[in-house]
């Protein structure tokens, strides 16, 4: 072979492989079928999606599907959206979507709900079908004291204007159980909610709850109403134990303080009694000291002696009629 076929041969790879890379590049095949869809998108723009680092599919196939589906929609918008960080293809679902049902919603709104973390698709599911939520089992307790459990079905309808912003789901059953209990509470028999259980629902809705949120809130109907304990007769069992501990608590303090008493008192009548003994113990001395220094005679200490026996004869004396009373009289000797 020759060194002119070999460098021909090498020009021929060096185009093939720039036809390669140039069509890897270039989605041209992406090109012609926007064309044979009548959506006119230019090399140049895609070659620019590569270059911004947008895949061109991303945008030319939503493209081609608003078009179809008659949308007004430009190559700059869908690109925007999709460099904010935004889904192209869930928004244009949600604009034909919308389109169809006759519900106005401009491009920027729906783009604005994607990039806030809503489902734009979703919520306009939800403007034609609305959702059924269910509240969780509300117990709240009536003016007799009988609690009422309640299960709430909630019927809402997105509302689009307010998906921005706007408070979710948990915030509807939150509102919707927090009107439970005021409108339970407030009755003043148990009797009357389980005989009108609409009446829960016809003060529940009148609240305009839906306020402030995503969400229209079309009906609200009572799934379920059961009766559960008797919360005021239990309250006041609690209360009249916390009485008897509380009054038992107060004797045991008044028992703790007259035993404390006695034990006083006891122990003055030892400390009496010991003073006593200790001045009896110096009436002798006291005597000694008095004969010593003449102040009494002996006579006077016999007399003072005869005194004290005679006194204790008569106590004696007494003692034993005392015991012979108890007894029975003294029968005299046969």
């Amino acid at each position: 072979m020759g060194s002119g076929a070999i460098a021909s041969l090498l020009l021929f790879f060096l185009i093939l492989i720039g036809v390669v890379v140039i069509f890897s590049f270039i989605p041209v095949g992406l090109w012609i079928s926007a064309l044979a869809a009548g959506v006119r998108v230019g090399i140049v723009t895609l070659i620019g999606m590569r270059l911004r680092r947008v895949p061109p599919a991303r945008i030319v196939n939503p493209l081609i599907k608003a078009d179809k589906a008659g949308l007004n929609i430009t190559v700059n918008q869908l690109e925007a959206h999709y460099l904010a960080g935004g889904n192209v293809d869930r928004v244009v679902n949600a604009l034909i979507a919308a389109e169809r049902a006759a519900i106005p919603l401009p491009f920027e709104r729906a783009a604005a709900i994607d990039l806030a973390g809503r489902e734009v698709f979703q919520a306009v599911q939800m403007s034609v079908n609305p959702k059924v939520l269910e509240t969780p089992l509300v117990s709240a307790v009536a003016k007799d004291g009988i609690e009422v459990k309640v299960i709430a079905r909630v019927t809402v309808r997105a509302n689009i204007d307010r998906l921005v912003g706007g408070a979710g789901e948990e915030t509807i059953l939150a509102r919707v159980g927090e009107g439970v209990v005021t409108t339970v509470g407030s009755a003043d028999s148990h009797k009357h909610v389980l005989e009108n259980p609409d009446m829960i629902s016809q003060t529940v809705l009148s609240k305009g709850l839906d306020a402030g949120t995503a969400f229209e809130i079309l009906s609200i109907d009572i799934a379920d109403v059961d009766v559960g304990r008797n919360i005021g007769a239990q309250l006041q069992t609690d209360q009249a134990e916390a009485d008897k501990r509380i009054a038992q608590a107060k004797a045991e303090e008044r028992r703790a303080m007259a035993v404390a008493r006695e034990q006083e008192m006891k122990a003055s009548v030892q400390e009496m009694h010991a003073k006593v003994v200790e001045a009896e113990a110096q009436v002798p001395l006291a005597m000694s000291d008095a004969l010593r220094e003449g102040k009494i005679g002996v006579m006077d200490y016999y007399n003072l002696q005869n005194i004290l026996a005679d006194t204790q004869m008569r106590d004696a004396l007494s003692k034993m009629g005392k015991g012979s009373e108890a007894n029975g009289p003294i029968l005299p000797a046969k």
